[in-house]
């Protein structure tokens, strides 16, 4: 337990209605009931809330609400005290300088949450957690950060660890023995467990990268020839005008960045340079932009104006960008103006690799279809595991244990000593306590907690 005691505004900084300042530590309900006049706050009830004054020395700073925690059903598993006053900046800093000539120490950057972790209140995937749900932007960000935080993927690391942990303790168990040449293991049904494992670990690293979309919003580039439509259909997209549309080829010159909710799933568009040779440096600067954006694109939507249709210009195109790992949307643009196009024109290498619609956004804004494909295509990249990776950090843990467990399933078919076998578990082992904070250090901790905001 920490023997000293922290404050913290736990509100944004700057005007409001109302502002919270937190407080944690075995000394936090004395510190605040030496400055608040009302009820003795030593003597109420945990989870319980009063009404009174904070005062320095007779003179009344404010008017509050303070709600009284007990150890160690609390946040913090300590003492806790949470005083919400009215959301002057001068009223907050006038109650936090009291508080810390009492005895409080202002808190660091995610101190509250680390004391959490420490007191053994939740683990470190957890704490993490409470920061990917502060930051959540939209409801899958929202439900994912919401699953991960009350200990689902924990759960299941937790399984994980105990299974390896039975295992590893035999192989163990069997090098006291060496001498005898004992096997206390069955072999079979050792590689079977490591398999079983190994099916659970996997997906879960083939899980983040729909997991990382959904926590950073999926990156959508738009790319085209100059005039091909590309600002008209970021401007309806969005139903705004955020991007210049002019009749000028070479308009747009630089990247322009928004995003978008679809059911519930953030996606960044990126409107582009449009794609041609040119002398300008400006432009050509500007088209290396779009080049280097569409290989940072999840998915792509690459238009092309119906009415300067050239498919060996589009395959010449396509081919600047499209990679394995990429969902390409050939957008025929303009189709408004009564071209006549016949599906049964499309090359049929370009017709069974890509997803082609033709849209007309100036006559029919009606982008429905367009929306449903780039959501569908994010909704399939879903596993079948029901836990979703979403931290690199997660990730790199489950890379290294599913590599240690690899070696240890190959060690143990081709008759490697128990000794051999035993080193790279006891490393897959260590991978997966990483994730949950079992095997830490003080500078993961302080780089994972030195992210939060302040008063949390």
């Amino acid at each position: 337990m920490f023997q000293d005691t922290i404050c913290a505004l736990a509100t944004p900084q700057g005007l409001g209605a109302l502002g919270i300042i937190r407080v944690s530590g075995n000394n936090s309900i004395d510190i605040v009931n030496s400055v608040f006049k009302g009820k003795d706050l030593t003597k109420v009830q945990s989870h319980s809330v009063h009404y009174g004054y904070i005062v320095e020395e007779e003179e009344i700073i404010d008017e509050v609400m303070v709600s009284v925690f007990h150890a160690p059903k609390t946040f913090t598993a300590e003492n806790l005290v949470e005083i919400t006053c009215h959301g002057s900046q001068y009223i907050e800093q006038q109650i936090i300088s009291l508080l810390v000539k009492k005895g409080c120490r202002l808190a660091l950057a995610g101190e509250f949450t680390q004391r959490a972790f420490l007191n053994g209140r939740i683990d470190l995937s957890q704490a993490e957690a409470v920061a990917d749900l502060i930051a959540a932007e939209n409801k899958a960000s929202h439900d994912m950060a919401i699953s991960q935080m009350r200990g689902g993927f924990s759960s299941l690391l937790k399984e994980l660890r105990i299974e390896l942990l039975d295992l590893a303790s035999l192989l163990e168990l069997e090098l006291d023995f060496s001498e005898e040449d004992v096997e206390f293991a069955d072999r079979s049904q050792l590689l079977n467990l490591m398999e079983r494992i190994l099916n659970t670990i996997h997906p879960l690293i083939e899980s983040f990268s729909y997991g990382n979309a959904i926590k950073n919003g999926v990156p959508v580039t738009i790319l085209g020839k100059p005039n091909a439509g590309k600002s008209t259909l970021l401007n309806a997209l969005l139903q705004e005008d955020r991007a210049i549309v002019s009749d000028i080829a070479g308009t747009t010159r630089d990247t322009i960045e928004e995003s978008l909710i679809i059911h519930g799933i953030q996606f960044r568009f990126i409107d582009t340079a449009g794609l041609r040779e040119t002398q300008d440096t400006i432009e050509a600067i500007g088209v290396a932009k779009a080049l280097e954006k569409a290989k940072q694109a999840s998915i792509i939507l690459y238009l092309v104006d119906i009415e300067h249709l050239n498919w060996i210009e589009v395959q010449a195109d396509l081919n600047k960008f499209s990679r394995d790992n990429v969902y390409i949307i050939i957008c025929l643009t303009k189709k408004d103006k009564n071209i006549d196009f016949k599906n049964s024109d499309i090359p049929e290498n370009i017709n069974k690799k890509y997803t082609i619609l033709t849209l007309a956004v100036k006559t029919n804004p009606d982008l429905s279809i367009l929306k449903e494909k780039m959501f569908s295509y994010i909704e399939k990249q879903k596993t079948a595991t029901q836990t979703i990776v979403n931290n690199a950090r997660h990730l790199n843990a489950l890379v290294r244990a599913e590599e240690s467990l690899v070696l240890s399933k190959e060690g143990l078919q081709n008759g490697l000593s128990s000794e051999l076998v035993a080193i790279d578990l006891r490393r897959a082992l260590e991978a997966l306590g990483e994730i949950v904070g079992q095997v830490s250090n003080d500078e993961l901790l302080g780089n994972i907690f030195g992210k939060f905001c302040i008063g949390k």
